[in-house]
């Protein structure tokens, strides 16, 4: 663990600590409370490689060549058949 996240979870834990009024005899669970918002802060933006990886996979495969974009944009409606 490096010491500046030790240390962001040892203030974390404090502050937890301050708003339950200070109990005592509960450290280990605000250490771990404080551990998993840090580690939520530190993950929140950052979308995992893999998740990333199939997003930009799913976006290659449903986008369609410019010139098709182009083609429809240009393209004129086609009438309804009349009954």
């Amino acid at each position: 663990m490096t010491d500046d996240r030790q240390e962001r979870i040892r203030n974390r834990a404090h502050q937890i600590w301050q708003e339950e009024g200070q109990p005592a005899g509960q450290h280990e669970r605000h250490w771990h409370q404080a551990a998993a918002d840090i580690d939520r802060e530190d993950g929140a933006g950052k979308p995992s490689a893999k998740k990333s990886a199939k997003k930009a996979a799913a976006g290659k495969a449903k986008a369609e060549p410019k010139e098709a974009k182009a083609d429809k944009k240009t393209a004129k409606p086609k009438k309804a058949a009349a009954k």
